[in-house]
């Protein structure tokens, strides 16, 4: 089972999680440090103030990056580290961070990729409208300008956003995430600027004279009914609208779709153009995946006439395991949306690691996780998509958002109190599979 010459054997991680540093060299808040400094928003009152301290210790960490053998990183930059407060004043001090950790990456022989939003809008934008603010979908492209200007020579993978789906519905409607809102409308409306945000970034990018690959990554559920009754099979389709379809429809066909206004009302946001902004063409498309969803009807709620059928052997975050649901959305994107190259940026597992008695981290359910994913996007690629990496979930164990440090997602163990970073079975495991180009065994 090995995969192409060239293939992208990856990681990921995002700067909130990882870097700490939240006052230093000029960096501004963002709506993060604000939510987890919100009593009861984040488990166990965690924040994201030091992290991995990653800010301070990337050498190291890159040697990690490096002795693993991963021939590309998928890192993000943070707004607020760039431009403090959102526009304005650029905060040169943040600049030069990515610039020496992009510059580490290439003296190690390692591709960098780089995710221009993951979630940590700077506080200023949000104190004038945040997302739900058109405004700040402009903020975006300014700010993706300047990053440009000083990476575009030496970035050969570019993405957007990370994951819309998570900052306009679980910031905005499930309120558990910053900003911590519960409204519908206002999330809708979030969704929508966010993916002109994008749109604009790229149309920033290409006229910056970008070099590197331009594109965006979605976090995409497999869905299905959980039986052949008639309500069941429309509640699968309104929970594929409100995970799927309201992203790939407009970046794909450039219109949002028809249910859309009966599930969440008139869409009077939206102006002319917009959607042309948003479907600009893209060189790739990230996919993030974590969930299959067996769906049925909810009587009790009438809103989303959706309920999702809980796993019978749950993950510590509440979901199920199964790869299938990775080559189902790699095949249904190529399929039906696009023969752009596909990269799968991030899957992972949450467990509670520890480590042992012989000072090992065993986490067999991990390796046995990530061998099936690889296996499913073997598949897929088997089967035509034109799949080019796969990045796991996460290089470290970090914040990880509202479970702050409760679960652990990393390939490294990282022993918050000391700053001390131990390779779990995982890593040996995956720098076996880098290696072989293919399935470890």
């Amino acid at each position: 089972m090995r995969f192409p010459d060239g293939f992208l054997w990856g990681a990921a991680t995002a700067a909130y999680q990882i870097e700490g540093a939240v006052s230093e060299d000029g960096r501004g808040p963002s709506i993060w440090d604000t939510f987890s400094h919100t009593p009861g928003a984040v488990l166990r009152g965690d924040t994201g103030d030091i992290a991995c301290d990653h800010y301070h210790r990337w050498p190291a960490d890159l040697d990690l990056l490096s002795s693993l053998g991963v021939n590309s990183y998928r890192f993000s930059v943070a707004w607020p580290r760039v431009l403090p407060t959102g526009d304005g004043d650029v905060n040169i001090k943040g600049l030069d961070f990515y610039d020496r950790l992009t510059d580490g990456l290439l003296e190690r022989g390692i591709t960098p990729m780089v995710t221009l939003y993951h979630w940590d809008l700077p506080q200023g934008l949000q104190d004038r409208g945040g997302w739900a603010s058109r405004d700040t979908a402009f903020r975006f492209a300014d700010y993706v300008q300047v990053v440009h200007q000083r990476l575009a020579d030496r970035v050969p993978y570019w993405l957007t956003l990370n994951e819309p789906y998570c900052s306009a519905f679980v910031g905005h409607l499930d309120g558990t995430h910053a900003p911590g809102l519960r409204d519908e409308r206002v999330a809708v409306t979030a969704l929508h600027h966010l993916l002109l945000g994008h749109g604009l970034a790229v149309q920033a990018l290409r006229a910056g004279g970008v070099t590197g690959q331009v594109g965006i990554t979605c976090n995409l559920t497999s869905v299905r009914a959980a039986s052949t009754d008639p309500a069941d099979e429309e509640a699968a389709r309104r929970l594929d609208l409100h995970e799927n379809r309201m992203f790939l429809d407009p970046l794909f066909r450039g219109e949002y779709p028809l249910d859309a206004v009966a599930q969440y009302g008139d869409l009077d946001f939206v102006r002319d153009d917009d959607l042309a902004v948003i479907s600009a063409p893209l060189d790739y498309f990230g996919i993030n995946y974590y969930e299959r969803h067996a769906v049925r009807a909810s009587p009790a709620d009438p809103v989303r006439g959706w309920e999702r059928v809980p796993p019978a052997e749950p993950t510590l975050t509440g979901i199920g395991v199964d790869p299938r649901g990775l080559r189902e959305i790699l095949e249904r994107v190529h399929r039906d949306y696009t023969s752009l190259p596909l990269v799968v940026t991030e899957t992972g597992l949450a467990l509670h690691d520890y480590v042992g008695p012989d000072g090992e981290v065993a986490d067999d359910e991990r390796i046995a996780f990530f061998d099936g994913h690889v296996r499913a996007a073997h598949e897929a690629l088997a089967n035509g998509v034109p799949l080019f990496g796969f990045f796991p979930w996460s290089f470290l164990d970090n914040f990880e958002w509202a479970s702050g440090y409760g679960v652990r997602y990393g390939l490294y163990y990282v022993d918050y109190a000391t700053q001390e970073r131990r390779p779990k079975r995982s890593a040996a495991w995956y720098q076996q599979l880098i290696r072989a180009n293919g399935a470890a065994r």
